[in-house]
């Protein structure tokens, strides 16, 4: 690979278009919690503050700003890709990573599926390697696709010489 293959860029791949429903229920479910938590201590509290109203207005406001927001913006920034020689990814909404490791450097490749994610028939692949960065996450996988990554992966490590350290 040449040293201009190596530079980080922007991988080719976007992540399934049913990540945007997974992220967005994610968010819809903490909000939930979060405003439906005060407002049960409005209810079963007797004096509670008055300032706990306003936070949770403000809590709802947030919430339907970020869960309207957060997983549209998000899919259009998370993207993978993989190469015989590497594996590209870029992930974040506000704060953004951009990750490249070497496929000599893979030491595990594993799939992790939730609920929301088995209900959606999607998966998140984690490429460990030695690096003191961690795992590099690719969330929001068709699970086909995802299988089959893995697979190429797997095959790919194994026929490359080096200890992935």
């Amino acid at each position: 690979m040449s040293e201009s293959e190596w530079r980080l860029r922007a991988p080719a791949n976007l992540v399934s278009k049913r990540a945007v429903l997974l992220w967005t229920l994610r968010a819809v479910i903490f909000w939930v919690v979060v405003v439906g938590a005060q407002g049960v201590v409005l209810l079963v509290v007797d004096g509670a503050p008055t300032w706990l109203r306003a936070t949770m207005v403000v809590a709802a406001v947030v919430g339907v700003v970020h869960a309207l927001v957060m997983p549209r913006w998000r899919y259009r920034v998370h993207r993978w890709e993989t190469t015989g020689d590497a594996v590209f990814t870029r992930s974040g909404w506000i704060s953004q990573e951009w990750r490249l490791a070497p496929i000599s450097r893979i030491q595990t490749v594993d799939t992790a599926r939730g609920p929301l994610q088995q209900l959606l028939n999607l998966s998140t692949i984690t490429v460990t390697t030695a690096s003191a960065q961690g795992p590099l996450r690719v969330e929001g996988l068709d699970a086909e696709v995802a299988a089959r990554v893995v697979d190429e992966l797997a095959a790919t490590t194994q026929a490359t010489p080096g200890d992935a350290t």
